[in-house]
C-alpha cells in the first residue's frame, strides 16, 4: 500500500528519471566497455604509452595533462551517444514518449527526467574513472573533487541540444553526420589530447564546443591551475548552450508529440 501510495504521489519528473533507470539497471551491461573501459584505455595507451614520447606539456607530465581530458570528453560522449537513439527511438519506434505525454507528465517533466537520468549517468562515468586515475598520481589537486560538478554540467550543455536535434529529424541516418562532423571532430580539437593553442587562427572554433569548456574546467581542477578563461566564462557558456538546447528541446518536443 505504502509502494503504491508512493508511486501515485511521486513527482513527474522523478517519475521519468525512475523510468530510465530502471531500463538502465537492465541494459547496463551494454555501456560498461563505453563508460568505463574505453576511457581507461584511452589513458593507458595515449596518456601512459604515447606520454612516454612527449613527456611533459605544459610543465606537467603528459599523463596528468591528458586525465582531464579523457574524463570530460567521457561525460561528452556518453551524452552525445545516449540522446541520438534513445531520443529518436522513443518517438519513432517504441512511441514511449507519447506513452508518457498522454498521463499526467509534461514536456518540461520528460526533458528533466531524461537530462538527470544522463547526468547520473556521466556523474557515475566520472567517479569510476577519477577512483582508478588516482592511483596513477596524476590528481595534483584537491580540487579535483569538482570534476564531477562539471561534468554534470557539459552533460547538459551536450545532451539538450542533442536531444533536440534528435527529437527534430526522422531518419536515423543524419546521426552519422552527427558522429562524423560534430563529435569526432570536437573529441580531437577540443584540447583533450594537445593544446588548441596549437591549432592557430583555427582554435576559434574550439571556443564555440561546450566539450573545450568542459576540459578547461575539468584541467584546471585536477592540476590546480587557473583555467585560459574566468571560470564563470566557461560556466556560463555551459548554462547558456544548455539554455539554448532547452528551448530548442522543448519546442521539438511539442512539435513530435503532436503526431
Amino acid at each position: 500500500m505504502a509502494g503504491g501510495v508512493t508511486a501515485l504521489t511521486a513527482h513527474p519528473t522523478y517519475a521519468v528519471f525512475e523510468r530510465y533507470m530502471v531500463l538502465y539497471k537492465r541494459l547496463w551491461r551494454a555501456s560498461v566497455f563505453s563508460s568505463f573501459a574505453l576511457p581507461l584505455l584511452f589513458l593507458a595507451s595515449i596518456g601512459l604509452g604515447v606520454g612516454q614520447y612527449v613527456g611533459s606539456l605544459e610543465g606537467v607530465p603528459y599523463a596528468a595533462w591528458i586525465v582531464p581530458g579523457v574524463l570530460a570528453s567521457t561525460a561528452f560522449q556518453m551524452a552525445v551517444g545516449e540522446s541520438t537513439y534513445g531520443v529518436l527511438g522513443s518517438f519513432k519506434w517504441t512511441r514511449s514518449s507519447h506513452a508518457m505525454y498522454a498521463t499526467r507528465v509534461s514536456i518540461g517533466d520528460m526533458l528533466r527526467g531524461w537530462l538527470l537520468y544522463l547526468v547520473v549517468r556521466g556523474v557515475i562515468a566520472v567517479a569510476v574513472f577519477m577512483a582508478v586515475v588516482v592511483w596513477f598520481g596524476v590528481l595534483a589537486s584537491p580540487w579535483a573533487l569538482a570534476t564531477p560538478l562539471v561534468a554534470a554540467l557539459l552533460t547538459v550543455a551536450t545532451a539538450a541540444p542533442v536531444t533536440a536535434f534528435a527529437a527534430s529529424i526522422d531518419h536515423d541516418s543524419y546521426f552519422a553526420l552527427l558522429f562524423r562532423f560534430v563529435m569526432i571532430p570536437a573529441t580531437l580539437f577540443s584540447g583533450v589530447f594537445f593544446p588548441v593553442e596549437q591549432m592557430g587562427g583555427w582554435k576559434v572554433a574550439a571556443y564555440v564546443s561546450p566539450l573545450w569548456h568542459g576540459v578547461a574546467l575539468c584541467r584546471a581542477a585536477t592540476l590546480g591551475q587557473e583555467p585560459p578563461w574566468p571560470v564563470w566564462a566557461h560556466a556560463g557558456v555551459l548554462v547558456a548552450v544548455a539554455a539554448a538546447g532547452w528551448w530548442w528541446a522543448s519546442a521539438a518536443f511539442r512539435r513530435r508529440l503532436r503526431d
